[in-house]
């Protein structure tokens, strides 16, 4: 291959760029939709909230100090009000 047919191929690329911020827009749109008027996201977290409770709420000895120690490595979030993932 020669210098000016490498010059000459590059030459002949066109920038391409897609904006895909209307179809991000479009999709949240229907997935909205999809979740149909019924849908209460405060009842949707409280329950997942009661769920998460639930889940670590009869832990033994050994259990607990798993828990605790996932905790504080930022694996699980802690039970307080407001709580985050620490990652």
């Amino acid at each position: 291959m020669k210098a000016t047919d490498h010059q000459h191929r590059d030459d002949a690329l066109v920038p391409f760029a897609i904006d895909l911020t209307f179809e991000e827009a479009r999709r949240r749109a229907e997935v909205v939709a999809a979740l149909g008027p019924d849908w209460d996201p405060v009842a949707a977290l409280r329950d997942e909230e009661e769920a998460y409770a639930r889940l670590y709420a009869d832990l033994d000895d050994e259990q607990r100090r798993t828990y605790d120690m996932l905790v504080a490595v930022g694996v699980l979030r802690d039970e307080g009000p407001g709580r985050a993932a620490a990652h």
